[in-house]
């Protein structure tokens, strides 16, 4: 028997299978009603509630057969879609934050909702953070993007994982506008050139910075460069 879609399996205890199940939750705002109906769903599947560091919430314990009507009492998507995806883009408080130097927020949410699921060459974290202390811990991420009084930094291939690895830096002082398109050109030029299994990071060190920031550029330039509309 296949193991259940959207489930992770867990340490196997005494032979007993069980599963943890993480909703999607953008940015890490969930709405009363949806919080409750996390904590009814735990409840009634005899399950664990864990805050991850993901700004999500797992139901952990989940027995296999009752994976799949947990999915359906919670009606909410999954937090990841895919080991080859957008596995999450996590976001500060940066609109309630007095520390934030941009209202990051809302270029965040933007970014979740354009990359949620989107396929890459393997799984890809993005950080979104108002400030430089990057309380997403976005240096970290595959693509993260900063903020100072000047406006946005982008830094990308950062890791925490295994084989730790800081980011390389793109580029700064971007308007929320160019930080989205910087976003989209990084993607772009990662999805089309990667191979399958690659980390940004390590793709971006088999190939030297330099050759990304110049593919990279040339993508972004093309966006900048399009032409309004005639009218």
């Amino acid at each position: 028997m296949s193991d259940p879609s959207f489930a992770v399996l867990q340490k196997v205890r005494n032979g007993e299978r069980t599963f943890g199940i993480t909703p999607r939750i953008p940015g890490g705002f969930i709405s009363p009603q949806d919080l409750m109906k996390i904590a009814q769903v735990a409840e009634k599947y005899k399950g664990q509630i864990k805050i991850t560091s993901g700004q999500r919430i797992s139901i952990l314990r989940i027995k296999p057969e009752d994976v799949e009507n947990a999915w359906k009492d919670l009606g909410m998507e999954p937090g990841v879609r895919s080991s080859y995806s957008v596995k999450n883009v996590e976001i500060c408080p940066a609109a309630f934050c007095k520390r934030a130097k941009q209202n990051s927020v809302k270029l965040g949410l933007r970014l979740e909702k354009k990359y949620y699921g989107r396929t890459a060459p393997n799984r890809t974290k993005i950080g979104v953070t108002g400030c430089l202390n990057a309380c997403t811990s976005a240096n970290s991420k595959d693509i993260a993007i900063l903020a100072n009084q000047e406006g946005y930094i982008i830094r990308v291939g950062g890791s925490a994982g295994f084989y730790p690895r800081l980011p390389d830096e793109v580029a700064t002082g971007l308007t929320e506008d160019q930080a989205e398109k910087m976003v989209d050109s990084i993607f772009e030029y990662y999805s089309e050139n990667a191979e399958m299994g690659d980390k940004l990071g390590p793709f971006i060190d088999r190939i030297g910075f330099n050759i990304f920031l110049e593919g990279t550029m040339q993508i972004y330039n093309k966006k900048e460069e399009i032409e309004e509309p005639r009218k």
